[in-house]
């Protein structure tokens, strides 16, 4: 069977070519994807490929959370060079979304934390948990990611997540995870750390003031719902 590469294409219908005339706004995620492929395999144009790794879902759903390359090379058609250009472009993404300087940011209410951790915790394929340190003001002053995978009162333990609180003077913290899910229904165990860190706090003089769960674009505050 013939494949079509992208020179067989109708040249204004070229992903590059669609680019220069239209801007990048205009193209599909995989016409954006096939520019950074270039080329494809003898069995794949590099539009096919891209295709196939948009679908179901589309490009959100499937690569944002992508964060090795192991996890591209696995796709038919991709090797280290391909996956490692993907790879940057996803991080320049996720860089450029968090990209407000951190001593602006102002946490008001739980939407203003939601929105900061949302880009970063999101798509993540395994649990992250991050503490997020403030000064007096609710501003932050860091973040760090305590634990990755599973959450469990053994990964989380309050010397790890108010380490980072004593060392940089922080007046108060607040948690967030994320549930690979989508759904950020709290579990029981997420409620027994959230009380042990409640109890940390009041020992240390460094309040926690919250605990998100970050879903699909939605997330769950224990301090909204008067669980804190």
């Amino acid at each position: 069977m013939h494949i079509k590469t992208i020179k067989e294409i109708p040249l204004n219908d070229r992903p590059r070519e669609k680019m220069a005339n239209n801007g990048a706004a205009a193209l599909t995620d995989a016409e954006l994807i096939a520019i950074l492929l270039r080329t494809g395999t003898t069995e794949k144009s590099a539009i096919d490929i891209a295709s196939e790794m948009t679908a179901d879902g589309g490009l959100y759903k499937r690569l944002a959370g992508i964060t090795h390359l192991h996890e591209l090379t696995n796709i038919k058609g991709l090797g280290q060079a391909k996956a490692a250009t993907v790879l940057a472009a996803l991080e320049i993404g996720r860089r450029i979304a968090s990209a407000k300087p951190i001593e602006k940011i102002h946490f008001g209410c739980p939407l203003d934390a939601a929105s900061f951790l949302m880009p970063r915790l999101r798509y993540a394929a395994k649990e992250q948990f991050v503490v997020v340190l403030l000064n007096g003001k609710n501003k932050v002053i860091g973040t760090e990611v305590i634990s990755e995978g599973t959450l469990s009162n053994s990964l989380v333990h309050p010397r790890e997540v108010y380490a980072p609180a004593l060392l940089q003077h922080a007046a108060a913290i607040m948690v967030a995870h994320n549930h690979p899910s989508g759904d950020p229904a709290p579990s029981d165990e997420d409620r027994e750390i959230t009380k042990m860190l409640e109890r940390s706090g009041k020992v240390l003089n460094i309040p926690l003031i919250d605990h998100l769960i970050i879903g699909d674009g939605t997330y769950y505050s224990f301090l909204e719902n008067e669980a804190l």
